[in-house]
């Protein structure tokens, strides 16, 4: 069945099969027996295998070097750089607790061996920077980090947030830090460009992702394959539940008694061969591609390290030929595990639409905002968010989180920072409390009066993984590195490691004076936190583009509504939906005009003049030939003028 999907075929008319019994592993007499005409190939064949000898060796640290302007020591060049950040982002002198976290931080990043690393993602951030290509604020745990928001890697300030470091990167336990980088769309590949030219093309390298048959592809390609109509495997995926956090259920879950797919298996013939079929598919590996983000940079050539691949780009250059991209053999775990350098080069298409707003006001009205150092109390934009108008802000356009909103009515950053963690399975039902919280402070309660300081931030409720870690530390007096090591076991529900730890948080509360009572709630509040709790640093960083998106959509209506139907002009039902919405906004949409439109929507006397690109049957070439003869001869007068001055 597995070859029929590969080789779109069927069971009953394969196009390729084993149609001999030889395809085993035999034994020496086997062999000898097999070769017996030819003694020498069993004799030539061992000498050759006694010849070979591999050791791969893994958790090596193979980082480049970075190049250092003056071959000054990387140690020293890089904290000259986060000395210089440390005075831009908290003026000069800088506050005692900023300096004593980055003495703190570059201690323990020096010991780990990473200061070419953070070099490394500063050089082409900063290159990024310099070059117009947007970059978010920051993603996931390296927000925790006062080194990466010194260097501007990051835009949110760890110590305004309570991130923590160690959340990030362990003192304790040597690991490859995870910097994972958002870029603009447009802006991604000329980064990676910029890399593969600074470090050398033999160095750098895309990271192979393998792509496995899970319950519902498996279901629909087993019943193709047994030549059953498309209805048949359609209808029982549809039978199997959705992914949840993106993990799809297993076919054990899916035929657990009272199952609807348990029931479709026990009564109908055809179902139960589908299933049986797709079971012995499910998890097997169906295709590799490019992962779409991951990248590897190596000290040296990658042929030493790990087995490489040609893989078709689906481009083409400026002569026409292919463009092939050079992608490891071995998937993201393996290249972690050997100890090489993997970053996420990431396209996040809301950058995008942030430039482009920018561009048309730039345009519209000579001035163009700094989005890097917004005041985060806007209240136009706050009073927005609170009447739930979020359509086309990042991370809050869903209808749940449209009245999340209503019920929370948010009037500061943090509360836009706790709405991207508590809109999520099991973190949901803390949304009425948080709410409660936010209008009436009387009915926060909290189990032990060192909670507060914790949790007042989020109403009461333990959110954020980091929460987490510092009630470790705080109540049972654990390190940071050991408070990390119970998040890192709290978010993988690993429930040995939770086993050992646990004796040892119990100890630590009684030891700080803590009620038996409250111990017990905090240690099950652990064991829960596992299926909701979030990465605080991550939900600041997000927020801070929701925040971004949603000042511009509250103070340029028609520059960002222009700029975000523009973004969506290739998928057809987008542009009408953004389109209404805009006109809900009291913006009307111009129809396109040969004398004004442009490429993209433009905004024109504050309302929206619909872009030629969007036009059907409308191509590029088209415009930019109307566009020039525009430019050159002035407006067209008539149909006639048109057509003799554009180039046909």
């Amino acid at each position: 069945a597995l070859l029929c999907v590969q080789t779109k075929s069927t069971v009953r008319a394969p196009k390729m099969s084993f149609d001999t019994n030889e395809f085993f592993l035999k034994s020496n007499e086997e062999m000898a027996d097999a070769f017996s005409p030819w003694p020498e190939a069993m004799a030539s064949t061992l000498e050759i295998a006694e010849r070979c000898n591999v050791e791969i060796e893994l958790d090596k640290q193979l980082i480049p070097a970075y190049p250092t302007p003056h071959g000054e020591d990387e140690h020293a060049y890089l904290r000259a750089r986060v000395e210089e950040g440390l005075r831009t982002r908290y003026g000069d002198p800088a506050p005692a607790e900023a300096r004593e976290r980055m003495e703190m931080e570059l201690e323990v990043i020096h010991r780990m061996g990473f200061d070419a690393y953070f070099l490394i993602v500063w050089d082409f951030i900063a290159y990024a920077k310099a070059n117009g290509i947007a970059v978010g604020p920051g993603r996931g745990s390296a927000a925790g980090s006062i080194v990466a928001y010194c260097l501007q890697i990051t835009d949110v300030d760890p110590l305004r947030y309570g991130l923590l470091f160690e959340r990030f990167l362990n003192p304790e336990r040597v690991s490859m830090p995870d910097i994972d980088i958002d870029f603009s769309v447009r802006g991604r590949a000329k980064v990676m460009r910029y890399v593969v030219e600074k470090y050398g093309r033999e160095s750098v390298a895309q990271i192979v992702t393998f792509g496995k048959m899970f319950p519902r592809a498996a279901t629909r390609d087993a019943a193709r394959v047994l030549e059953h109509d498309y209805g048949v495997g359609d209808k029982l995926a549809k039978l199997i539940p959705d992914p949840i956090m993106g993990r799809s259920p297993s076919f054990e879950d899916c035929l657990a008694p009272g199952q609807e797919l348990r029931k479709a298996y026990d009564s109908d013939p055809i179902a139960k061969q589908v299933i049986d079929v797709a079971r012995g598919l499910e998890g097997i590996v169906r295709n590799s591609s490019i992962h779409a983000a991951a990248v590897v940079i190596a000290e040296g050539p990658l042929t030493d390290i790990v087995p490489l691949q040609l893989a078709d780009s689906n481009q083409v250059d400026a002569d026409g030929n292919k463009i092939f991209n050079i992608v490891t053999q071995f998937s993201m775990k393996p290249v972690e595990q050997l100890g090489l350098l993997k970053m996420d080069f990431l396209g996040l298409r809301n950058l995008d639409v942030i430039e482009d707003a920018l561009d048309i006001i730039e345009r519209s009205t000579g001035v163009r905002p700094d989005m890097a150092n917004l005041p985060l109390d806007d209240q136009r934009t706050y009073d927005m968010l609170a009447a739930g108008d979020s359509i086309g802000v990042f991370q809050f356009e869903s209808e749940g989180m449209q009245k999340a909103l209503r019920n929370v009515r948010p009037t500061e950053f943090d509360d836009l920072v706790a709405l991207n963690a508590l809109y999520r399975p099991g973190a949901m039902d803390h949304i009425g409390t948080y709410a409660r919280g936010k209008r009436n402070p009387e009915t926060i309660e909290y189990a032990d009066e060192r909670l507060r300081a914790i949790t007042e931030s989020t109403k009461g409720v333990i959110l954020y993984q980091e929460q987490s870690m510092q009630i470790a530390k705080t109540i049972a007096g654990f390190s940071g590195a050991k408070a990390d090591d119970l998040r890192k076991a709290i978010g993988k529900k690993n429930r040995d490691a939770m086993a050992k730890l646990e004796p040892e948080f119990r100890a630590g509360c009684r030891a700080s004076g803590t009620r038996d009572q409250v111990i017990e709630q905090l240690w099950q509040t652990n064991v829960k936190a596992a299926d909701y709790s979030f990465n605080r640093s991550h939900a600041a960083c997000y927020g801070l583009i929701a925040y971004r998106t949603a000042w511009l959509k509250a103070n340029y209506p028609a520059e960002y509504m222009a700029a975000l139907i523009s973004s969506v002009m290739s998928t057809k039902d987008k542009v009408p939906f953004f389109a209404t919405q805009a006109e809900q906004m009291g913006i009307e949409i111009l129809p396109p005009d040969v004398n004004v439109s442009d490429h993209d929507f433009v905004v024109s006397e504050g309302n929206i003049r619909f872009g030629l690109d969007a036009v059907k049957g409308v191509g590029f070439a088209a415009v930019e030939a109307i566009k020039a003869a525009r430019e050159e001869g002035g407006p067209f007068g008539s149909l006639w003028d048109f057509c003799a001055r554009v180039d046909c």
